[in-house]
């Protein structure tokens, strides 16, 4: 819910909607971010992360070809301004091409 909250409170006109089956968010027809609760986890996923060179040693990739995420395990583990700065950043490039 914390991350709902900042993800809303930073951008009050995103739009939540589900896609297979997990909760993305969307500033128009361009997706920011989604949401994936694992058993242990919870990763906040960026298509966009190919821009974020500054930040990748905080993102995951985990066999994955272009997404990459923040995971927390804990709620304390997350550092507001630093999430906040990566959404301000991802939504700069919301309409650029995530492989590039």
């Amino acid at each position: 819910m914390h991350l709902q909250i900042l993800i809303e409170h930073t951008f009050p006109d995103i739009q939540l909607t589900y896609k297979w089956r997990l909760p993305c968010y969307y500033l128009g027809t361009r997706p920011i971010c989604y949401l994936n609760k694992s058993k242990d986890f919870v990763d906040v996923g960026f298509w966009h992360a190919s821009h974020l060179t500054e930040y990748a040693s905080q993102l995951i990739s985990e066999n994955r070809k272009v997404v990459r995420s923040l995971r927390y395990k804990h709620l304390d583990a997350i550092d507001d301004a630093i999430f906040i700065e990566i959404l301000k950043k991802v939504e700069g490039f919301k309409n650029t091409s995530f492989l590039e």
